[in-house]
């Protein structure tokens, strides 16, 4: 037996075997049956078919699989995400697709089919690995990490693919202080044409059957090479241990084998070493260093796992830290590095957790959470070293087992080391933290970060949910987040940030932060920038944790002392509702005699209302004018308005001012609005609530908040949305006659001079109003505004329309909105028709107001005829439509030519009413 490895995802096991000089590479399915009694044995040919009746024996017996190769294999590696193999021959790589052979209905057995050969020239393969399409080979000189990218089918069968090639120049190089520098390439990505400087051509050759599902690969690559000179190739130079490290999104799988192929992968690492030093590197969306290994004596060869790197080297068994966690959790959660998460940075420095030594060790692999240990030692080893060994990776010595058989090779033993559960290792190293914890070094937060990162790998693992520790390990990271958060609230630290979301990751209330970190009674105490920074972000979210009165003045100590600058925010902030106003006013004071600013005032105020000193309250308020009060709201929007479960809330400040100073209040929120502070949607909810008005009931202050945003607002869908809700209440009062509850802020005239979008009331639609009902006068002010908006050229008609339904059968307010939205849509002969059915003495007014340049026709094809017609069915009993005939024939005889006139007259029409006109057009003609 010459090599072997056991497939976890398939639970088969591949070998490498000789006899008689011949090699032969062959899997073992099913080899589980001969631990468990059964001496029946198989053996088949890949692919070839199965009888049925033989194969039903399949199922209690285990089946050797012969996979013949044209070129003797030299080293395997099985794909732990599903199962393929792949094969390093001499000058190629032949890759093993794991398929299932459905044999009949009750009976499905693994078979393999070769599905792609890589052809390297001038490779010889010491090792290799293979993980999710990506492959990597160690040579005695150089490691090379491939990528299979599946690329659009060809006719061809065999193709020559671009490379895409990442290929290390001399000109960048990583110096390592070891015994003697070994100096290694830095691998530098080279695209397009560079590829082709590429010394190392691969041809890929598909050999499974062409079908649709069939896929095409083209290759790129990362190489390793150590610099060999001026040594030249030696054993200092050795590469050994390349391994990829799957991990996967957290929880995306449970234990149990029928859902092992839906494991998702969310990052790829890669391993190798030189014998005295090792590397890591994420190969996965980026190729980018990790870690870099440095050992104390010459490595033999290492095993990588999610939280560990094992070393074995002549004498001992050495553990490391790795970085994988980090970097598959910034992989997974797009909010770690922010305010909300964090995680230790992936360029940590490795740790070396413990040592162990053993007596010639030669091989090393890894299950779950066991070490398998294979050690050879000479007979004068085993006489002279009987000395304890130092515990590295168990708690008592019986969790290390050893298998010896008397009747075999002297001085071969194999060990089994059951690893420390995480939990029990993460209390060991928070334990050893404490020894850093009072002198504040770097030193405390770096071995916190790694009990950290071992409790993140392991919730990582696909098997965490079914994990007995499960609680266990939630607790443990929840307890390392805070004990980072510590760190970095105690410690004078350039990462101080990193306070808050380590305590947004722990869970700890706010109250409960105090407590850890303020002494009582220490009025001297001093405050790092890392636990300012944390309440001051906590404090300035709307959260709904209250202080307790005690903790709200202690976090009031502590900004007077830290950052006196913030006091006024914090005062405003809903978890400091129970703060005392006294305390909080004399602290204002003390802050105000060396920086004033509105802001503080305002809080001043504030905190009068609170204790209600109305006195100081307007002594505070009168120091500024109203117009540089409004805008102090925008410095600290708290003061008018909270959130609670995502709901905007007015606050005791807002209530008075509703009372006492309604027109501030109302400025204040506008400016709030316009400075991206309060959304639209929040002030209405803002001002209904103030106002107690709940369902669709709109209170007067909310219509004066929105005809005051009117005045400045320049966004055009904001636009069109206030000038229809105002159009809407305007509407619904004059409808339902609702008088508003309180007296509007500002009158139609106030509006029209200080807002573009409402225009000054056309006469026609005054003289309409003028003999209008005497009702109509109590809601004047709301007709006016209506009016002069649809005055105005701003708000959209056609939307407008569903709004103004309800009044247009409203009587000659109704009229005048009628007409007015006809004329904005170009309808001027329908405007006419309602004028002369329902106020004849406004038609003249509107045609001289409405019917101008191209609209001048409408005279004399709509209206003359019209008035005409008019009057002759009712006579002398309208004097106001002979009065507007007058005025019709006196403007369309300025227009027209004698002729063109002299048409447009009725046959049967008095002379003596139409000859003066007649003689005004003629005389007009002879002028000219």
């Amino acid at each position: 037996l010459m090599v072997w490895e056991v497939c976890s995802p398939r639970d088969y096991l591949v070998t490498i075997e000789e006899k008689s000089k011949a090699t032969f590479l062959r899997a073992y399915m099913n080899w589980r049956c001969m631990s468990a009694g059964s001496s029946r044995v198989c053996v088949r040919m890949v692919g070839h078919k199965m009888e049925e009746s033989y194969s039903e024996t399949l199922k209690e017996q285990m089946s050797i699989v012969e996979m013949p190769l044209s070129d003797p294999p030299l080293c395997i590696s099985c794909c732990p995400v599903n199962g393929d193999l792949l094969v390093g021959c001499k000058n190629k790589l032949v890759m093993f697709c794991l398929k299932y052979l459905v044999i009949n209905q009750n009976l499905t057995v693994l078979d393999f089919e070769r599905s792609l050969i890589l052809h390297i020239d001038n490779l010889i393969p010491a090792e290799v690995a293979f993980c999710a399409r990506h492959i990597a080979i160690t040579t005695e000189l150089d490691v090379l990490i491939l990528k299979l990218e599946v690329v659009q089918q060809s006719a061809d069968r065999t193709e020559q693919c671009a490379h895409r090639v990442n290929e290390g120049p001399s000109t960048h190089t990583l110096q390592l202080e070891l015994d003697e520098f070994i100096v290694c390439q830095k691998p530098v990505e080279l695209l397009g044409e560079e590829s082709k400087l590429c010394e190392i051509p691969i041809t890929l050759e598909s050999t499974e059957l062409l079908t649709e599902d069939t896929k095409r690969f083209q290759v790129r690559y990362l190489r390793f090479t150590p610099d060999q000179s001026p040594f030249g190739f030696c054993e200092e130079t050795k590469l050994h241990s390349v391994q990829l490290l799957p991990v996967y999104q957290t929880g995306s799988v449970t234990a149990h084998e029928e859902t092992e192929n839906k494991k998702e992968l969310l990052s790829l690492f890669c391993f190798f070493s030189l014998p005295h030093v090792g590397y890591l590197y994420s190969v996965g969306k980026l190729v980018e260093l990790i870690s870099t290994y440095q050992y104390s004596e010459k490595s033999e060869q290492a095993v990588l796992t999610p939280q560990f790197l094992h070393v074995i080297t002549s004498e001992n068994l050495q553990c490391f830290t790795v970085r994988c966690s980090a970097a598959a959790a910034r992989d997974e959660d797009p909010y770690i590095d922010t305010t909300v998460k964090a995680c230790p940075p992936v360029a940590l420095d490795v740790c070396t957790l413990r040592m162990q030594l053993f007596i010639g060790p030669r091989a090393i692999c890894h299950f779950r959470n066991h070490i398998i240990l294979l050690t050879k030692a000479d007979m004068e080893d085993i006489t002279e070293r009987r000395k304890p060994t130092r515990r590295m990776l168990s708690r008592k010595a019986d969790s290390i087992k050893s298998r010896t058989n008397s009747e075999s090779e002297p001085g071969w033993n194999l060990y089994i080391i059951n690893t420390v559960s995480t939990v029990q290792l993460y209390r060991e190293m928070v334990d050893y933290s404490r020894t850093y914890e009072n002198v504040k070094t770097e030193s405390c937060i770096h071995l916190l970060s790694e009990a950290h990162l071992l409790v993140r790998a392991a919730i990582m693992d696909p098997c965490f949910l079914t994990s007995d520790e499960k609680e266990e390990l939630l607790r443990a990271f929840r307890e390392s987040c805070a004990f980072l958060g510590d760190c970095y609230s105690r410690f004078d630290t350039k990462d101080y940030h990193l306070a808050l979301p380590y305590y947004r990751m722990s869970g700890l209330s706010m109250t409960e932060v105090l407590k850890r970190l303020v002494s009582e009674g220490d009025e001297m105490q001093t405050y790092e920038k890392g636990f300012v920074f944390y309440l001051t972000h906590s404090l300035n979210e709307d959260l709904n944790e209250e202080l307790s009165k005690e903790s709200a003045n202690k976090v009031l100590q502590i900004f007077y002392l830290a950052d006196p600058v913030q006091l006024p925010h914090i005062l405003c902030s809903p978890c400091m509702r129970n703060v005392c106003p006294v305390t909080a006013v004399k602290y204002l004071q003390k802050v105000e005699k060396i920086m004033p600013s509105v802001v503080l005032t305002l809080t001043k105020a504030f905190m009068a209302l609170k204790m209600g000193d109305l006195t100081m309250y307007e002594l505070e308020m009168d120091s500024y004018k109203e117009t540089i009060l409004a805008c102090g709201f925008i410095g600290q929007p708290k003061l008018l308005r909270q959130r609670k479960e995502g709901m905007v809330l007015p606050t005791e400040f807002a209530v008075h001012l509703k009372e006492m100073q309604p027109g501030l209040l109302v400025a204040a929120t506008v400016a709030l609005h316009e400075n991206s502070k309060i959304e639209l949607e929040e002030a209405d909810t803002f001002f209904k609530l103030l106002c107690s008005n709940s369902g669709n009931a709109i209170p007067q202050l909310l219509v004066d908040f929105w005809e005051a945003l009117l005045v400045v607002c320049s966004q055009e869908e904001i636009l069109q949305e206030l000038l229809l809700r105002v159009t809407s209440q305007y509407v619904w009062r004059i409808s339902k006659q609702q008088l508003p509850e309180t007296k509007p802020l500002k009158t139609t005239e106030d509006l029209i001079n200080s807002c573009n979008h409402f225009g000054l009331i056309f006469p026609w639609v005054t003289s309409i109003m003028s003999v209008g009902s005497p009702s109509d006068k109590d809601y004047g002010d709301d007709i006016s505004k209506l009016q002069s908006l649809l005055c105005s050229q701003s708000i959209d008609i056609a939307s407008a329309l569903p709004v103004l339904e309800p009044l247009t059968e409203a009587g000659n307010v109704g009229l005048t909105i009628h007409v007015l939205c006809n004329t904005r849509l170009g309808k001027y002969e329908e405007a006419i028709d309602q004028l002369l059915k329902r106020c004849p003495d406004a038609a003249v007014l509107y045609a001289q107001h409405e019917l101008k340049d191209d609209n001048r026709v409408v005279w004399w094809n709509k209206l003359l005829p019209e008035l005409c017609k008019r009057t002759r069915l009712t006579g002398n009993d309208c004097p106001g439509l002979i009065s507007s005939l007058k005025e019709a024939l006196s403007v369309v005889a300025m227009e027209l030519e004698l002729k063109d006139f002299l048409s447009l007259l009725p046959e049967d029409g008095t002379a003596a009413f139409f000859l003066p006109h007649l003689l005004h057009c003629s005389q007009r003609k002879l002028l000219t």
